[in-house]
């Protein structure tokens, strides 16, 4: 049953309806349904992403739902929430001591973080974000350390097997993340499956693992799966958050610290 669009903006528009009948579609069936190859597929996809109709996924395409976080630009981001996200990074870094030597993920709320770095005379910061490596430069004394890896130009971070490699030689005090998505019963999210791979190495090499998350993001899951709430150590984001969220925090073990 093949069927052929005349026009690009049609064949995109009943993507979109295919989309939103099924929740997903895939590059290879969607070539033979509109007769195209999977390259003007894939361009497709792309370019509806962009206008944040849908989430791209390997081989595909998720439907966007308000319940889902896409994979913004952080210059985008950064201007969503901001007094939430600039009252969490100054309550984040008044967690750190001298001494610590602690990892710091990329995004707008843990840029906060940095803006607010007490002055230490000995502090060893691991990041593998170009934004907060930026940042950090102008600190001198602070001891920098960033992984290899490829840039992602959303997140200005590096990720991929060299950054996964370089991150499992070290053992850290605290690790700061800043996540996309957190749905308290399932746990948290990022759009990009790389990104949730080194997310969970900073998990692991962590002695203290501190969530900074405005409530903007609660109830919101996205394409890769990080880790449960049980991992998690502690939770700093705003008054906004619901009762029942904090709760199921709460009840897990999560000490939960609002601004």
């Amino acid at each position: 049953m093949a069927k052929k669009r005349d026009s690009t903006v049609g064949r995109r528009k009943e993507i979109l309806h295919l989309l939103s009948e099924k929740g997903e579609v895939f590059v290879e069936e969607l070539s033979k349904l509109f007769s195209v190859s999977e390259v003007t597929i894939r361009n497709d996809l792309d370019q509806l992403e962009q206008k944040n109709t849908l989430i791209r996924a390997r081989g595909g395409a998720l439907k966007f739902e308000t319940g889902v976080a896409n994979d913004q630009r952080l210059a985008d981001k950064s201007r969503i929430n901001f007094q939430e996200k600039a009252r969490i990074g100054k309550v984040a870094a008044q967690l750190i001591t001298e001494s610590d030597t602690i990892i710091i993920d990329s995004g707008s709320t843990t840029s906060e973080l940095v803006r607010n770095l007490p002055d230490l005379q000995d502090l060893t910061v691991i990041t593998n974000a170009l934004n907060i490596a930026n940042q950090l430069i102008t600190k001198p004394n602070i001891n920098m350390i960033m992984p290899g890896g490829y840039l992602r130009k959303n997140s200005l971070s590096l990720v991929g097997p060299l950054a996964e490699k370089s991150l499992r030689n070290f053992n850290v005090d605290k690790a700061f993340l800043g996540v996309d998505g957190f749905d308290t019963r399932q746990g948290v999210f990022t759009p990009n499956v790389e990104e949730a791979r080194l997310n969970e190495i900073m998990i692991e090499i962590s002695k203290e693992v501190i969530l900074l998350v405005d409530s903007s993001k609660f109830k919101k899951r996205s394409l890769a799966f990080i880790c449960s709430i049980e991992q998690i150590d502690k939770v700093i984001t705003d008054t906004n958050i619901t009762p029942d969220d904090k709760k199921r925090l709460q009840d897990a073990g999560v000490e939960v610290i609002t601004v």
